[in-house]
């Protein structure tokens, strides 16, 4: 198991980051619907974009430990993560519109879907070392 954990590192720490930030999109989705503030599909894009900026941030110093071209990887970082919220949106929405599951519960669903998708994605592409310039 121990072997496993070190081997798969970077994977863990991204869970680990992405729990964060999964608890803040949800407690900030919660909270807006519970104040009646926004409907489902707002609360959950404003809970999303709270739970991307806290997992970019933390990932980029503590998991990947890059420093170099953030406005970039921001934004790559936020791309991924808009294909992420797509999927969380229409998963969301056939769970709640189409199925009438509780809005609760189906936001959790939604985020075992865009953890893989988006760790991926990062990995590869957000947190990616830099590449040297090449000498002329």
């Amino acid at each position: 198991m121990k072997q496993t954990l070190v081997r798969n590192r970077q994977f863990v720490l991204y869970c680990i980051i992405g729990a964060s930030g999964v608890t803040l999109d949800f407690l900030v989705y919660s909270i807006l619907l519970r104040t009646g503030t926004l409907q489902y599909q707002a609360a959950n894009a404003c809970g999303y974009i709270s739970g991307t900026l806290l997992s970019f941030f933390l990932n980029a110093r503590f998991n990947f430990k890059v420093q170099d071209r953030m406005a970039e990887r921001l934004l790559s970082f936020c791309l991924v993560a808009f294909l992420g919220w797509v999927a969380s949106a229409g998963t969301l929405y056939l769970l709640v519109h189409r199925a009438g599951f509780d809005k609760y519960l189906s936001k959790l669903a939604t985020l075992a879907i865009a953890v893989g998708l988006q760790y991926n994605l990062n990995r590869l592409i957000s947190f990616r070392k830099s590449i040297p310039a090449k000498s002329k």
